[in-house]
């Protein structure tokens, strides 16, 4: 009897930083990032190159107090150094893990993390490495989501995998909708006209463009990640 092959070759994981909270209120929970880890390290143990683009919400949220009436460009880069603070405790994580990750920022910082570079970066992933994309695009007024869309186009990710506390695009809030139905299929254009918020307009926009398909799963959920990968009924596919 013939293995079941992985249905992608090359992957965009998009992480939020709030993912990484677990029950907390702010900040990383070790437990939380140890399991998504060890899921990561499954879909890579089956040969999918493996890149992801973390957000930086969890760090955030605990000075955003002091961000109000803040200049958005500021609060923006004060965002991105999260996501990089985020990307240093993931790849540590991975290194106990066996995994061999690199972490790629956008913004210069050569004392902690690599610049990006995106032909390293195809290189990385050819060789088996994670490559873990820091500090967003590297401009302010752009979200994490942005980037992941960004990224994803540039290395020929062949789906976008966002990460999040929902198993899928339900047709109403499943928590105020009981009989609220999840979504397996739905195009672009069915998307934006229900309104749905996958991602931002940006990131939605640059994904129906690049004819780069977005599947949303629950982070939460066991073994999720790998049947996603392995093209099996898991979360919700957004297609061109």
């Amino acid at each position: 009897m013939p293995v079941a092959q992985p249905a992608h070759k090359r992957i965009l994981l998009k992480l939020s930083g709030e993912a990484l909270m677990g029950d907390d209120a702010f900040g990383i929970n070790r437990g939380t990032i140890v399991r998504m880890v060890e899921e990561v390290a499954e879909v890579v143990n089956l040969g999918v190159q493996v890149a992801i683009v973390i957000g930086g919400g969890n760090i955030f949220r605990g000075v955003a107090g002091g961000s109000v009436g803040m200049d958005r460009a500021t609060a923006d880069y004060m965002g991105m150094l999260a996501t990089v603070m985020n990307a240093l405790a993931l790849a540590d994580a991975m290194n106990k893990q066996g995994l061999i990750p690199r972490v790629m920022s956008a913004i210069a910082i050569e004392q902690v993390v690599e610049p990006y570079v995106r032909p390293k970066a195809l290189q990385y992933l050819e060789e088996g490495k994670v490559v873990i994309f820091a500090a967003g695009t590297g401009n302010p007024f752009f979200t994490t989501d942005t980037a992941a869309a960004l990224r994803g186009a540039e290395i020929g990710a062949e789906v976008i995998l966002k990460a999040t506390k929902v198993d899928g695009v339900y047709s109403a809030d499943p928590k105020k909708e009981p009989n609220a139905r999840r979504y397996a299929k739905l195009s672009f254009d069915d998307a934006m006209a229900q309104n749905l918020g996958i991602m931002d307009a940006t990131a939605f926009a640059l994904c129906r463009d690049q004819k780069l398909p977005i599947k949303v799963f629950s982070i939460l959920k066991h073994g999720a990640l790998r049947r996603v990968v392995m093209g099996e009924d898991e979360g919700t596919l957004v297609y061109a």
